[in-house]
């Protein structure tokens, strides 16, 4: 299929400031277990069409959660009532839909990674910036308010100057069949459970960050890497370590240890809206416990996009440039160190 023509404007043909119309582009378990619920209870926006290539599926879910069900992902680019599309599919379809959703005027919420490279990423972050569109990655976890909190606290010199962050995000192995088991949709854990830790590492400790050294544990069964770690650094000494798998038992914690104490937090990557975080410091001898009140980071993250796409704000893509670049450098590295 020919790519469609650049639009002449750099903005959605029903860019309408009062309803944004979300279009659904692939019907993911992510998609009906947690976007569209949320979706429905954000103002200024709803669903005005369903996209899937299976028309039968298409239609359970705008059924289900409203919209008009379309047969085929360009049919949906293709409708005027459409200003923004979410986009779940599998991380190896990402840039060619990403781009043509751009190239069609739609505001794109895309799940992470944004793409496989950081070439098609830097690609797609220009084609967004040049047409006024808003291309939101959706890594959620960072629009918690916990993740604010430890930010304060080492503004303020909590635990002094921060040394070491460590992070871990691994969760129990997939069933037969599950697209990160497949190397030709973009499966594995570098691509999936590492962006987590990696991106807490961009929030925390800044975008400076290099990769010193990368493993990955290949499947040769399946083709694709199923945990591994990666090791990065500033140029000032401070240290990440973080650790991912797709065959683990479930961990999701981050720790940041300064010259004068330690902060950790668990449960802090897919924090469920009910759930009430607690942030841990220790300094001195003494452990401090911190009760957050529970937050809703998808809700969170919808509404950032929403209203950046009323307000016409283009957004920033730094972290997500710096991850991708990080990526694909721990790809080299790991490939490297099997080699040898």
């Amino acid at each position: 299929m020919p790519e469609p023509a650049e639009p002449s404007t750099g903005t959605a043909r029903n860019d309408d400031l009062r309803t944004v119309g979300v279009g659904l582009l692939g019907c993911a378990d992510i998609a009906t277990r947690r976007i569209l619920p949320t979706l429905a209870g954000i103002a200024g926006a709803r669903l005005t069409a369903v996209a899937s290539r299976d028309p039968v599926k298409a239609a359970d879910v705008a059924r289900r959660y409203g919209g008009e069900p379309v047969h085929g992902y360009q049919h949906l680019l293709d409708r005027d009532d459409v200003a923004a599309v979410y986009l779940p599919l599998p991380a190896a379809l990402h840039a060619t839909w990403i781009r043509r959703a751009l190239l069609s005027g739609k505001h794109v919420l895309a799940e992470k990674p944004l793409t496989t490279s950081h070439a098609e990423t830097a690609e797609l972050v220009d084609l967004a910036a040049r047409h006024g569109l808003v291309l939101q990655e959706n890594y959620m976890f960072p629009w918690h308010s916990q993740h604010t909190a430890i930010r304060t606290l080492l503004a303020e010199g909590t635990i002094g100057d921060p040394q070491l962050f460590t992070a871990t995000f691994a969760i129990p192995p997939r069933p037969e069949g599950d697209i990160r088991l497949r190397p030709e949709l973009g499966g594995g854990a570098l691509l999936d459970t590492a962006g987590y830790p990696l991106r807490a590492a961009l929030l925390t400790l800044g975008r400076e960050l290099t990769v010193a050294g990368a493993a990955l544990r290949q499947d040769s069964r399946t083709g694709v890497d199923l945990g591994g770690g990666i090791l990065l650094h500033r140029a000032d000494g401070v240290t990440a370590h973080l650790s991912f798998g797709l065959a683990h038992g479930y961990v999701s914690q981050l720790e940041v240890i300064g010259s004068s104490g330690s902060i950790r937090v668990e449960h802090v990557f897919t924090t469920p809206p009910a759930h009430c975080p607690v942030v841990t410091v220790e300094r001195g001898g003494a452990r401090e416990r911190h009760p957050l009140a529970p937050d809703d980071q998808c809700r969170n993250a919808l509404t950032a996009f929403v209203a950046a796409i009323r307000a016409r704000r283009v957004t920033s893509h730094g972290d997500t440039l710096a991850h991708a670049l990080i990526v694909d450098r721990a790809r080299t590295m790991a490939s490297q160190v099997t080699a040898g």
